[in-house]
């Protein structure tokens, strides 16, 4: 039976990481959550209590986007801002659609909704989900950050009952890299992401809302110098819980 289960789990997680290719997410992930539900906001504790999966979803952001990023915010970033929380929230749907087709629960969350403004914090943690379903660590920016692609994804997640196979946290790390403190505006960036100064940053970002014809709190500066610890590794070189660490594919910073 253990192992027609861990069977069926697999197919399940592979068929919903074909759906999320097919709708142009360039991560996909899958949580325990645990030990996560206690830190969600606002979510009926009857459903929530069924769920025990998080399914991440990532997209990567433009490049040439982000290199139009000088001190500040753009109007061409906004927008691609915008229509990548679109992308990620229509493929959460779809997936959802996918999942409760087959007779299960799945509950998506908006991949930009503020539901705490005074603890800027939405229903559950996107990173915290991201991290634990293995797609990276969080960084120094107090942002997620992936192996190949660094902090220049958005992401967005699926808390469901449909039996998943989890991953595991990489065991990675910023190592000697401080980009992102020196570019930081608000000067909101320490040395360990536990030492963040939410406070610095949201106030920058206001400036920038209030500002350039921009109108949301949004800045990209931080994101922009975060490209990756280790851009030649391809994505099927990864594996959970560890690097690989042969001689193409080195740790160095």
């Amino acid at each position: 039976m253990k192992i027609r289960d861990a069977a069926q789990k697999q197919a399940n997680t592979e068929r919903l990481k074909k759906e999320s290719n097919r709708l142009g997410m360039d991560l996909f992930g899958v949580a325990d959550i645990g030990e996560l539900k206690k830190h969600f906001l606002q979510l009926d504790p009857g459903i929530l209590n069924e769920l025990g999966y998080g399914i991440s979803l990532g997209v990567r952001l433009l490049l040439p986007v982000l290199e139009d990023i000088q001190d500040r915010p753009t109007p061409l970033y906004l927008h691609h801002y915008r229509q990548v929380n679109y992308l990620l929230d229509r493929a959460a749907l779809s997936l959802a659609r996918t999942i409760q087709r087959q007779g299960y629960t799945a509950l998506p969350i908006a991949a930009s909704q503020v539901i705490d403004w005074d603890g800027q914090k939405a229903h559950v943690s996107h990173k915290a989900i991201a991290v634990a379903s293995g797609h990276g660590w969080l960084g120094r920016n107090n942002l997620l950050v992936h192996p190949l692609y660094g902090a220049q994804v958005r992401l967005v997640t699926i808390l469901t009952d449909y039996p998943l196979v989890t991953g595991k946290p990489l065991n990675g790390s910023c190592g000697s890299c401080r980009k992102c403190l020196s570019v930081c505006p608000a000067q909101a960036i320490k040395d360990h992401w536990t030492t963040f100064d939410h406070h610095r940053c949201f106030e920058l970002l206001r400036g920038f809302k209030n500002s350039g014809n921009i109108g949301h709190y949004i800045c990209g500066i931080c994101v922009k110098a975060c490209g990756g610890t280790r851009p030649k590794v391809q994505p099927n070189k990864l594996t959970r819980g560890k690097f690989r660490t042969d001689k193409n594919h080195s740790r160095e910073h």
